[in-house]
């Protein structure tokens, strides 16, 4: 574990990305003691006001403080990316490692079923889901989550179709384990870090799906701050107050370029082939 940590953190990929999500969760962590300001308060008087000493981000069209929100807002946004990338993990890996493992018939009606939902693509299949459960949080959730089953199932599938003839699952075959405890004692551990690295990457894809839901007035519902909700409040403003946009838009663009720069660390550390 110890000689894990130091090679992931040799790595200036990994150094950014720990950082940049350092400052994230922090900020969701601390958000009572970090924001200046109720983000939910507004003061129609002191709309829309550029940033200064007082705001530091401006204020909305609402007169709340952006600054305030964006730190709220970080709490939802890894909320759902953590749950929608745990939720689309749970049911996607034991799938694919069904698929992979057994062969046969599991494996066409999984890779169908698989092939059905990528054959929308992934933001239009969460929109569709949002659409016949409605919106709010939980939905987003749910409709983010089943958007990355496909993936995680194509994905440890494939993995799975190699280690299921390497030398140690034969050997444990032959000595008469079941698929089940093999499957889970050797070959999922082999399995992990991939899906550990792939996770990392899905973290700011979904974090893309639910701020596009929000921009679209179908994810998380006002006051609630929210940076994709955030975005779609401020492109009406767009032209005449421009950071009220350009913040939220960077808290995104950030978070998402460190979840990707950390799925590039771990892919240093844990693929043996670049080693």
């Amino acid at each position: 574990m110890k000689k894990t940590l130091k090679k992931i953190f040799r790595s200036k990929t990994s150094l950014i990305a720990s950082f940049l999500l350092g400052l994230v969760v922090i900020m969701a962590v601390f958000a009572p003691l970090i924001a200046p300001y109720n983000p939910e308060k507004g003061d129609i008087i002191g709309s829309r006001e550029p940033p200064s000493s007082a705001h530091p981000f401006g204020t909305d069209g609402l007169g709340r403080d952006i600054f305030s929100r964006i730190v709220y807002g970080s709490r939802l946004s890894l909320l759902v990316g953590l749950t929608s990338v745990a939720l689309g993990a749970i049911v996607g890996v034991p799938l694919g490692l069904t698929a992979g493992y057994y062969g046969g018939k599991a494996d066409m009606v999984i890779r169908s079923l698989a092939d059905l939902m990528l054959s929308f693509p992934s933001f239009l299949l969460a929109l569709s889901l949002v659409a016949v459960l409605g919106v709010g949080l939980k939905n987003v959730i749910v409709a983010v989550g089943v958007s990355t089953v496909p993936i995680y199932i194509r994905l440890v599938r494939g993995e799975v179709f190699s280690l299921r003839e390497e030398d140690y699952v034969l050997a444990a075959r032959a000595i008469g384990r079941r698929g089940p405890t093999v499957m889970t004692y050797h070959i999922l551990r082999n399995v992990f870090p991939l899906v550990l690295i792939q996770s990392s990457i899905y973290m700011g894809m979904t974090l893309l799906y639910a701020a596009g839901l929000g921009f679209l007035g179908l994810g998380v519902q006002p006051p609630t701050p929210e940076w994709g909700t955030m975005l779609g409040e401020g492109r009406t403003y767009i032209y005449s107050s421009p950071y009220i946009t350009i913040f939220p838009g960077l808290a995104i663009f950030l978070t998402v370029l460190a979840f990707n720069l950390l799925g590039d660390g771990l892919r240093d550390v844990f693929d043996p082939h670049l080693q």
